[in-house]
Parts: structure tokens; sequence; C-alpha cells
């Protein structure tokens, strides 16, 4: 396919009330712009212009892997953002397709149809238009006595007769690429607003004898802009039906599918349950018969086959098949839960491997640790890994049983098969099968808590 595109992302978003860019806020864990641009790339669209402008410096890091940013200094209207883009697309010639950064409800299908549309008609533009019950602020398509579209006028340069029209631009088009910088040459100021219309290329075109066309949509929510925060969590519920719908034809169970909020680049295979109050976000990956939930954020976590997480929170982490979290487990950066492995109640783990079957069932934390098959760690258990500037590590053999409420000050390591008795506090490496304790002995005094009674009674 012989297209372009161009992402507008210049503005401001006043309306959003924010010290960030309107594009750079997120919508299910992603950027605004990065939707848009993804949906360009989904449709087979490599080369991609950014116009960037208000906080470049924000928008650019967001883009700037997989697209051209080009500043717009001069912020005088759509027409002036996209004839900024001239000298970057200055040796192409095919189909222009013009997007909004802003619009993160645009699919490649729209996208494609678009550009086919175009490209079948040797149109000079195609513009996507939506009927809407409520087109006020929505620049309207109007059309001459044949049906074909004449021009589109803005809300404040409309008349009476103008305003009344539903049928309204979504501000999405396709152009022929010479065509549309030919025309830019000769769009003035002269409205309201006193600004340059990209929409005024269309009566440009015709005049000249080019084709001019219009796709409707059927979804007029494929075309919602996000100028406040109220529509940012509009064009977020749209896009958690949407995939969640698509997860749900593909065999994922869901008990709500309100409360569950997955991220679009999450792949989850079939027969997975996910229950109420889940977040599935990033790159993380769920294998078949899994059960998420309830009250579960993974973030970036690969979730093998059979595995059960209640109430946990995990970030770069990766869990193998059988392995269970929880309830309220927390999975730092690097905790690798092997097969059949147990992570239980109010547990930390980071940048340690859980060896295949071993558990850390209660009230730990295994930091820098490298745990063997078939270990069970005692509630209460600590790895002491930080000596206030740098990390070390604590490796424990296969088999080996720690008791509840040991302290394990790294750089240690229990061979297989060792025991450790509760309440010991290990600084010394232990031998495989050995017995390790650091338990004293225990004082008894007959009759000392009666006399403290008595006492605390006379004062």
């Amino acid at each position: 396919m012989n297209a372009a595109a161009i992402v507008l992302a210049a503005g401001a978003g006043t309306r959003m009330k924010s010290k960030k860019p309107k594009v750079a806020h997120q919508v299910l864990g992603k950027p605004l712009v990065r939707w848009v641009v993804d949906a360009a790339h989904g449709a087979g669209i490599e080369r991609v212009v950014t116009v960037v402008g208000h906080m470049k410096e924000q928008v650019e890091p967001l883009v700037a892997a997989d697209t051209t940013p080009v500043e717009q200094v001069e912020r005088n209207g759509t027409a002036g953002a996209v004839a900024v883009c001239a000298q970057a697309l200055a040796d192409f010639d095919g189909s222009l397709v013009v997007l909004t950064g802003d619009s993160p409800l645009i699919t490649p299908q729209t996208i494609q149809r678009l550009v086919e549309l175009r490209q079948e008609n040797d149109a000079a533009v195609v513009v996507l238009t939506m009927e809407l019950e409520d087109p006020f602020g929505y620049g309207r398509i109007i059309r001459d006595e044949s049906g074909q579209v004449a021009r589109i006028v803005e809300q404040k340069d409309a008349n009476a007769e103008e305003a009344a029209v539903t049928e309204c631009n979504s501000g999405f088009y396709c152009f022929d690429a010479r065509a549309l910088f030919d025309a830019l040459k000769k769009v003035g100021n002269n409205n309201a607003q006193g600004e340059f219309y990209l929409t005024d290329v269309l009566g440009i075109c015709r005049e000249a004898g080019r084709k001019v066309m219009a796709l409707v949509t059927s979804d007029p929510a494929e075309c919602l802009g996000v100028n406040s925060r109220q529509q940012l969590a509009a064009a977020g519920k749209q896009l958690q039906r949407r995939i969640n719908n698509a997860h749900m034809a593909n065999g994922v169970t869901m008990t709500d599918p309100d409360q569950v909020w997955i991220g679009p680049d999450v792949q989850i295979e079939q027969d997975v349950e996910l229950l109420p109050q889940v977040m599935l976000w990033g790159s993380t990956r769920i294998g078949e018969d899994s059960v998420i939930g309830p009250n579960t954020r993974l973030t970036n976590t690969q979730v093998g086959r059979g595995c059960v997480l209640q109430e946990t929170v995990a970030l770069d982490a990766v869990i193998e098949d059988g392995a269970n979290a929880g309830p309220r487990a927390y999975l730092r950066p690097g905790a690798h839960l092997c097969r059949n492995a147990h992570v239980g109640t109010h547990v930390e783990i980071k940048k340690s491997t859980v060896g295949e079957g071993s558990k850390v069932p209660h009230l730990s934390y295994i930091g820098d640790c490298t745990i063997g098959a078939g270990v069970n760690i005692g509630a209460g258990s600590i790895t002491c890994n930080y000596d206030g500037k740098h990390k070390h590590p604590t490796v424990i053999g296969d088999g080996a049983f720690i008791g509840s409420d040991t302290m394990m000050v790294a750089p240690v390591t229990i061979g297989a098969g060792a025991v450790i008795g509760a309440s010991s506090c290990i600084t010394k490496d232990v031998a495989e099968n050995a017995l390790a304790m650091t338990r004293p002995d225990q004082i008894q005094i007959e009759g000392w808590a009666e006399k403290r009674r008595k006492k605390q009674e006379q004062e």
C-alpha cells in the first residue's frame, strides 16, 4: 500500500487542566498519540510523520522510535500543522492519511478503507464523516445537489441552515499527497478564528476539478476526540469494551467485564478466567486455564498455564505453569516463580527465583535470592539483602526447610536439605543437610508474673 500518515499532536489541550500535553495522557496504560500511531502502522502504513508543538519534549519521546517528529512552531490551524510536514514528505507521492493524535478509537480497518477508497477513485481527498444527533462543535459536511461533498463549514462559521446539518467532519482524511500540498498554498485565514483550516483544501481541490469524497463511518464513537478528562474517561470505557469483547470472543471468561481493564498489547489464551477488579497492562501474557483476580494488577508479566493469582500485584515478573500467588502478594521486577511454586499472603518477592514446588506461604520478604526446588520458607522470614549501600545474594538449596521468623543475612548460602530452626538469624553459610539455629536458651523464673501484677496494684 503506497501510503503515509501525518498525526497531528501539537495542541495544548487546555481543557485537560494538566501539566502534561493532551496527547500524552493515557488510556488503558497507553498514551493517546500511541493509539493513533499504532493504528496507522496496523493499517500497513510504515511512514508516519508526527506534528509536535506544545510541550514537545514530552511528546517526542512517545513517537520518536517509529515516526518522524516535525515541530509546528506557529500554531495557526490544522492547515498550518499539515503544511510543516511538506519537507519531511517532499519525496512522497501517494495516499497521505491525516489523523488527529487525540482520537484513540480510530481503527486500522477504517484507515485502510480510507486509503482504498481514495486510490480506487483517484480522488483528491476522502474525508471520514459521521452522523450525530447533536452535531454542535463539529464541522458540517455540506453536499451539493448531486450529493457530492462540496465543502466543510466549521461551527463558528456556519449559518443556521448549515448548522442544522447532522453529517459531521471526523477530522480524519486521506489525500492525494501532491494535491494536498499544492492546495495548502492557497488556503487563507478569512474565518471567525483567523486560522488556516485544513477543511478548506476540499473546496480548493473541488474547484480544480478533482474528486472530493466522503466515507461515512458506521460507528461515530470511532471518531471520538479527547479534549477533557470526561472525554478521556469516555474513550477509555469504549476501548475497554472493545478489547474485552474481543478477548471474550476468543474464549476468555470475565465475571464482570466492566470491572476488568486490559491494555491493547496484552495476550490471553482461551479458558482464562478474569475476576472483578483485574488490571492487565503492558506486554502481559496469560496462559490457558489460569484464574486471575480478584483485585489483581499485572504489568509486563508472563503467566503460565493453570496459575491462580489472587489479590496480586506483579511487575516485570515471570510465573510458570501451575504456580500461584496471593492473596495480597507483591511480585516486584525480577520475581520468577517456577512450576508449581507458591507465594502466599503478604509476601513480597523481588529479583528472586522461587524454585519448582517451593513455598513462601506467609508474611515474608525474599529479595536477591535463588531458592531451589522443594523448599519451604516459614512465616515471617526475611532475606536481609541490603547493607545500606549494596545488595547481596542469598542462595537456598533444594529441599531446605527454613523455620518461621528466620533472618538470612546476605551474602549467605544455605545448603540443600538443610534445616534452619525457627527464630534464627543466619549470618554464615549452612552446610547441606545440617541443622542450624541461633536461638538463645529459654529462661523461666517461677512466679515472676504474679509478683509483677501485685507490685503494679500497689503502685
